[in-house]
């Protein structure tokens, strides 16, 4: 396992794509070790360089180093949130804090932050390009923020805290995903699944057969807190109990993670004051876009106000609908919100879901936008294998034909797959190495039985455009250094791109070409399209205070000071509290996540005191969207200069920067307020 290791040389595969087919889980290990050791080596090499710091020997060295770590990491954080396996959390949960160790020896290098603060003090002379300035400024400004300029003493705190915090990060991210097999609602009549599509029960099946309960029902659950057959169930107890398994996720039992969150929040907000911030909010949004927690508090004051009058007045409409029947409980505000919009503009998303059938919104739909827009073309390669056999390999051409990179698409459900969507490279765009990237998007979809269509509901083929949003952001990097590949933006800017691309799945010469019956072939007709655009507001209140309950939560846990932090004990009142001070506690509308479940925030950093980054990011993208449709929509031209002024761009430079030179001016949040039926048109 050592000797013939795949990880130990670049694979000779196109595009470098990873020899799956020949790496065995006992690889990662030693290839890890090996890693780590090859770039201590190369770091130390740099620091003990005799000749003065230069870009070259400090900073380009700096990026060409740990490329078997690299490797290593992009394939096995891949495999551990898309096929995973008991041997690969084993080794998952021995690996992240040593990861982390090896970052912070990299990161709180005395010798290194010397050559890289000194080339910053000199960084007037050198004679850099943008690009290269701007990797000096955010190589120095991430060595400072990882503590650099910390005594000795404080550096041996935060390696302990940082190592811990990996730890726990892993280990909450297990017991999510081990807590959302283990609640799944098991039913024993089909009868109570009256409501259901064909499809869903037949999936519901095979989820039984897979537990080994042969004749009954698993209905399985997804990352956030709204379940997608709640709005199709009939059976009003059946859907108290899937809402209840939902939202009772991680409060007792053996995947109990509130002990996890209270350590994970008291170490972030005592690693924040160790660096010089009021908490670890404060820590986070810096780097931000944002900048600032008042920033961030200043949108959302905006949002919240009328968002939660036009939930109201959307749970006054729902309770119309049920009449004197019963009262309205947040487990059939979905159910009869698709019973309100049948009568209403007369949409049943069942009668939709034929026209939506995967492979062809994949290649008529979002493959074809693409086309139209940069005048890409897509092959599907089925002599490259990836890490699963539903994961599928295309390889992209770019508008004047030359090869531009690959795409793998893996959008089906399976236990081994971390629950939700989300988009990750294998291999990163890079001048200086001369690569071309390699990006995955995953999705959970339900498989349809053997022989038949998979049939998307309106929500999964918006979810299907806007990752491929961030598979072109990656796509279309065109950078020197690494560090800056497609997406590697500020968190609050990474959404952006990707909700922009979402514009394309309802616009009309899009959607005629892929939305065809799967059986007649007929196309979607225009009175149900036209329903359609005019629903686009219906129900955004719920789904704007969710949204908002969720990123309120994320600040209320990540504003809190050490001591705040240390005082509380009771993770569902101070969720209770932080709800209520916000404003937005309605038991009608739980958060998108609640504490207990939200990987976003607890399973990792990314998304920590970041959660708000969706509705910024969709302030520029609904100001985005408002000049594409003055140019005239899906054309080119615009394609191009959104590809070339932003996309292309990546991190290699700021992103307000780039963002204001595309746009030639500040984004405005009107178009965003008006979308989401915040504001109206005399306003």
């Amino acid at each position: 396992m050592t000797t013939d290791n795949p990880f130990f040389e670049p694979s000779d595969l196109p595009y470098q794509l990873p020899p799956f087919d020949r790496i065995e889980v006992e690889h990662y290990l030693p290839a890890f070790e090996r890693g780590m050791e090859e770039q201590r080596a190369e770091v130390a090499a740099i620091v003990a360089e005799p000749a003065a710091p230069t870009f070259d020997n400090t900073l380009v060295a700096l990026e060409r180093s740990g490329r078997i770590l690299q490797r290593t990491s992009a394939a096995f954080f891949t495999l551990t949130s898309s096929h995973t396996s008991d041997r690969l959390q084993e080794i998952e949960a021995e690996v992240v804090p040593r990861l982390s160790a090896h970052s912070d020896a990299i990161m709180l290098d005395a010798g290194l932050y010397s050559r890289i603060n000194d080339l910053y003090a000199r960084r007037d002379e050198l004679g850099l390009d943008g690009e290269q300035a701007w990797l000096l400024e955010r190589y120095r400004t991430e060595f400072v923020r990882a503590g650099a300029e910390l005594t000795a003493e404080q550096h041996e705190r935060l390696r302990a805290v940082n190592a811990e915090l990996a730890g726990l990060a892993t280990e909450f991210g297990n017991l999510v995903r081990d807590e959302m097999k283990a609640r799944a609602v098991i039913v024993d009549d089909e009868a109570a699944l009256d409501g259901l599509s064909s499809d869903a029960i037949a999936a519901a099946a095979v989820a039984g057969r897979d537990r080994g309960l042969d004749g009954k029902y698993a209905l399985n659950l997804i990352l956030p807190t709204g379940q997608p057959q709640l709005a199709a169930l009939h059976d009003r107890d059946l859907r108290e109990r899937l809402h209840n398994a939902s939202v009772g996720r991680g409060v007792g039992g053996d995947n109990d993670t509130t002990g996890l969150v209270l350590r994970i929040v008291r170490l972030r907000a005592e690693r924040a004051r160790l660096l010089g911030y009021e908490h670890h909010a404060a820590y986070n949004i810096s780097d931000n876009t944002a900048r600032s927690v008042a920033a961030v508090e200043e949108m959302l004051a905006k949002v919240v106000p009328p968002a939660m009058a036009n939930a109201a007045a959307e749970a006054d409409d729902l309770q119309a609908v049920i009449g004197d029947d019963y009262t309205l409980q947040p487990w059939d505000w979905a159910y009869c919100t698709e019973r309100l919009r049948r009568d209403r503009y007369a949409i049943d998303e069942s009668e939709l879901r034929p026209y939506f059938e995967l492979e062809r919104v994949l290649h008529d739909g979002v493959f074809y936008a693409a086309g139209q827009l940069y005048g890409l073309r897509f092959s599907e390669r089925s002599d490259l294998s990836a890490y699963h056999q539903d994961a599928r390999v295309f390889e992209v051409f770019d508008h004047d034909g030359s090869p531009l990179g690959l795409f793998i698409g893996d959008f089906f459900t399976r236990p081994s797959k971390r629950g939700g969507a989300w988009a990750n490279a294998l291999v990163a765009q890079s001048g200086l190495f001369g690569t071309s990237p390699i990006v995955c998007n995953n999705l959970n979809i339900n498989r349809a039985p053997e022989g038949e269509p998979t049939l998307l509901t309106l929500d999964e083929v918006r979810t299907m455009f806007h990752e491929f949003g961030h598979a072109l952001h990656t796509l279309f990097s065109a950078v020197q250094y690494p560090k800056f590949a497609g997406t590697r933006v500020p968190r609050d800017f990474v959404e952006y791109p990707s909700q922009v691309n979402e514009v394309w799945m309802l616009w009309p010469e899009v959607l005629e070409h892929y939305a065809h019956h799967h059986i007649t072939g007929d196309r979607l007709p225009q009175e149900v399209i036209d329903r359609l655009h005019a629903a686009e507001q219906f129900n955004k209140g719920f789904s704007t205070v969710e949204y908002l309950a969720a990123t309120l939560l994320d600040l209320a846990w990540h504003t809190l000071s050490v001591e705040e932090a240390e005082a509380v004990t009771d993770v569902m009142a101070f969720e209770a509290d932080a709800l209520e001070r916000a404003g937005v506690a309605t038991p009608l509308v739980p958060p998108r996540y609640r504490t207990p479940y939200f990987a976003h925030i607890f399973s990792g950093a990314a998304y920590s005191a970041g959660y708000y980054s969706y509705l910024w990011s969709e302030v520029l993208d609904a100001d985005t969207v408002d000049w594409l449709t003055e140019r005239g929509g899906l054309r080119r031209d615009s394609g191009d200069a959104f590809r070339d002024g932003l996309l292309a761009k990546g991190g290699s430079a700021d992103s307000m920067d780039v963002y204001r030179a595309f746009r030639g001016r500040d984004p405005l949040i009107e178009p965003l307020l008006k979308r989401r039926g915040l504001l109206s048109d005399a306003a």
